[in-house]
């Protein structure tokens, strides 16, 4: 039985879809006004390891995705210009140049790191008209009010608010994020529609005015659209918790009357040397930014997988080289596998499958899975172990089908023993935790297997002694 963490519950649960044989599945996807960065990659490796997973368990998928070209602010208080503006202002194209080209770029990455496609793909300017229907609804409900600047909803009229986050809602009013906005009811209350400036780009009729929708709108009006009023999951980045998820569920559940999702999964988030990475702060890689420095894309998907979705992961260059390390071991010894006529026995292939099934059937542990599969190659050489890794390829999508040997590639990285890359990455976490014994120790270790680490501004590199 598969169980899965619901933020909303703050519990495992087990999962049971509303239809036992399809699933429906709504995820926040990308505001495309720029490339998006590894932290943000590491949210949809995670939805697409839940995606694997439940087609791996047998369900029927029904996903939507949006890709959001209009009507993402800069501030979460309903402030600045919209961020599709704002590059459209910069690079000096248009709103719709500047989507089609940096959507594009969106899915080239996620081809590359092997994230499949959600059955739909939904352009929030092709859904105006469902946007302004879903306004009109709450407004004739009372749950909005129309001012000289905004749509906005009222949240006192909605007494749950703020049952996702656990946040109160003095608490909400209070917070930083909020700007003060005379023309508000309550501080928190949002924005459903905007009023256009006249010097506004992308604006349409409405009957509040020529303006153009909220962020949060998008997604209520499109899950509803594709996939009804109540559907099974909504994924997204931790960051969505405390403002656009926490909307949408008052939006969705002012109109329907009712709950309209039955699980919450959120992503953690990705740190950069162990500190916040964001654009703003300029500490942001992409992919192609990995690619040039000699990274494979799918190693950059191992390494994901190395942490729970629900747990922090710490980006550095070593611990990159660790995790391009550990996958190319990994091709190599699938290699072998497959190229050896050995027979094993089936309950011993038996064992590791129902290891890996209930790895992965408890809340995605993609890291207790990784460890089964090495567990599984240690065994003496046999396709039928090859065979069977294919088979959890299906889930971890790490391209195991295309096994090669060590030799082929000319890297240094290719000649460290899995091994010795553990204890490199180990070693790394105890640098970070400023345990310099354990450092030291970890060093002699790696010495002792005839290799050497060799620290510097930029990390640390390990070479053949």
């Amino acid at each position: 039985m598969l169980r899965l963490y619901n933020t909303l519950t703050r519990k495992k649960e087990n999962f049971v879809p509303i239809d036992e044989k399809r699933v429906t599945m709504y995820s926040c996807g990308p505001t495309v006004y720029n490339f998006a960065h590894i932290g943000n990659l590491r949210t949809y490796v995670f939805t697409d390891l839940l995606r694997r997973v439940l087609k791996y368990d047998g369900f029927k998928l029904k996903g939507v995705m949006n890709i959001t070209d209009v009507g993402h602010l800069l501030s979460d208080g309903d402030e600045g210009e919209d961020k599709m503006e704002t590059a459209s202002r910069k690079q000096g194209k248009s709103p719709e140049e500047i989507a089609a080209f940096y959507t594009a770029a969106f899915l080239t990455d996620l081809k590359r790191l092997n994230i499949g496609l959600p059955e739909i793909l939904a352009k929030a300017t092709d859904h105006i008209g469902d946007m302004l229907e879903y306004v009109g609804v709450l407004v004739e409900k009372g749950y909005a009010y129309q001012t000289a600047d905004a749509v906005y909803f009222d949240i006192s009229k909605f007494p749950e608010y703020g049952k996702l986050s656990r946040l109160k809602l003095d608490d909400q009013i209070a917070g930083a994020r909020v700007k003060v906005n005379e023309s508000k009811r309550n501080p928190a209350d949002f924005a459903l529609w905007k009023i256009a400036e006249p010097n506004h780009i992308m604006k349409w009729d409405s009957p509040y005015g020529k303006g153009y929708p909220g962020w949060h709108i998008e997604c209520s009006a499109m899950s509803r659209k594709y996939l009804g009023e109540v559907f099974d999951i909504h994924t997204g980045g931790v960051d969505h918790i405390p403002v656009h998820h926490e909307n949408e569920i008052a939006q969705n559940e002012a109109r329907a009357g009712k709950k309209t999702v039955n699980y919450w999964l959120h992503g953690e988030f990705m740190c950069v040397d162990g500190g916040k990475m964001s654009k703003s702060l300029g500490n942001t890689y992409t992919i192609d930014n990995l690619v040039e420095r000699g990274y494979r894309p799918l190693a950059f998907r191992y390494f994901c997988l190395n942490a729970h979705y629900r747990k922090k992961l710490n980006f550095t260059f070593e611990s990159m080289d660790a995790a391009q390390t550990a996958y190319l071991r990994l091709l190599d010894l699938l290699y072998k596998h497959k190229n050896s006529s050995a027979e094993i026995s089936p309950d011993t292939l038996n064992v590791y499958t129902e290891k890996f099934n209930a790895a992965i059937d408890d809340d995605l542990n993609a890291p207790l899975a990784l460890g089964i599969l090495w567990t599984m190659l240690k065994e003496p050489f046999s396709r039928k172990i090859y065979e069977t890794a294919l088979v959890f390829d299906r889930v971890l999508g790490l391209g195991l089908d295309k096994p090669e040997p060590l030799k082929e590639e000319k890297t240094e990285q290719a000649e460290v023993p899995q091994e010795v890359a553990a204890l490199v990455l180990e070693r790394i976490e105890a640098r970070k935790n400023r345990d310099w014994a354990k450092s030291d120790e970890l060093r002699e270790k790696i010495d002792a297997l005839g290799f050497k680490v060799i620290d510097s501004k930029d990390g640390c590199r390990v070479e053949k002694k």
